[in-house]
């Protein structure tokens, strides 16, 4: 028998809004059943909500967690979507890397300015 999860169990599961996954379904990344006005997801949809956060939360944008899903579908399947997944994590790391790096210059700059200024008080006198 298949299991079906309602948009509550979900919700509460993977601490998400229900306007999250209607979002998801908006954007036609995930396709539950309806019943009436009731989403029933399977668990293949499951699973695939489990990937879009995780891809969400690694700084994946939708569209590319689209693109993702999509190569998945289309042959090579599960290789050009394994193939996929290790470009767009090399793309993330680099990204974050020189995010890191642009962090560490600016501290850098700001210890330098408040460095000069704490001179320029001493200079004139006036202690801190």
């Amino acid at each position: 028998m298949n299991k079906y999860y309602t948009i509550t169990e979900l919700t509460r599961e993977f601490g998400v809004s229900t306007r999250t996954l209607r979002f998801y379904e908006d954007e036609g990344l995930i396709h539950p059943e309806r019943r009436g006005r009731t989403r029933l997801f399977r668990s293949a949809d499951r699973r695939l909500l489990q990937e879009i956060l995780r891809g969400r939360r690694i700084g994946f944008t939708i569209a590319e967690i689209r693109e993702i899903i999509n190569v998945y579908k289309e042959p090579p399947g599960e290789l050009g979507q394994l193939k996929l997944m290790m470009n767009r994590i090399d793309e993330k790391r680099s990204e974050l890397r020189q995010k890191r790096k642009d962090i560490d210059e600016t501290l850098e700059e700001l210890d330098n300015a408040e460095e000069a200024c704490l001179t320029r008080l001493a200079e004139i006198g006036v202690s801190t």
